[in-house]
């Protein structure tokens, strides 16, 4: 494993990591949420143009995940105003998933949310993406709430919010 994990820094990379989105989405949420969730969903945070909007009003940062040079996920993180980082997206392709990346991946998370001065990072995950709160709480996440949020379209986001202290 030669995990490689680098900040998106031009337009072509974050397209590249909007194509990836969209591929992980489409199989990660298959009966999870409906398609034409996902479909929304991918639209509104996933796609290029939305990810463009995070990244440059919303103060978003995107990583590219590569495994032996190959993107294979992606990471989207946000520092908030609080002591909290945000953990928006971490997405691993289905291929890639028990290898330890995911752990990489965290890893990296936490890394920059100390180095934002940051003290804890917190996230939100379906709740009913079982591989995703399993993952999270073997890494040492608590679970601190749940949410049910609407995202328009009549689509809701049904989540639970975990929290990492660093």
């Amino acid at each position: 494993m030669s995990v490689d994990i680098t900040k998106v820094k031009y337009l072509p990379e974050l397209r590249s990591v909007a194509e990836l989105a969209e591929e992980i989405w489409n199989e990660c949420f298959q009966g999870i949420i409906s398609q034409e969730q996902i479909d929304y969903m991918v639209e509104k945070f996933q796609s290029l143009e939305a990810m463009c909007d995070q990244v440059e009003k919303q103060n978003y940062q995107y990583l590219a995940v590569r495994d032996g040079g190959e993107l294979c996920g992606y990471i989207a993180v946000k520092p908030e105003e609080d002591d909290r980082f945000f953990l928006s997206k971490l997405y691993l392709r289905a291929d890639k998933r028990g290898q330890g990346i995911a752990r990489t991946m965290l890893e990296r998370v936490f890394q920059e949310a100390r180095n934002a001065g940051k003290k804890s990072v917190y996230l939100t995950v379906n709740k009913h993406n079982d591989r995703a709160v399993a993952v999270y709480k073997k890494i040492g996440f608590e679970l601190t709430d749940s949410v049910v949020t609407d995202i328009g379209s009549g689509f809701v986001m049904d989540d639970y919010i975990f929290t990492y202290v660093l």
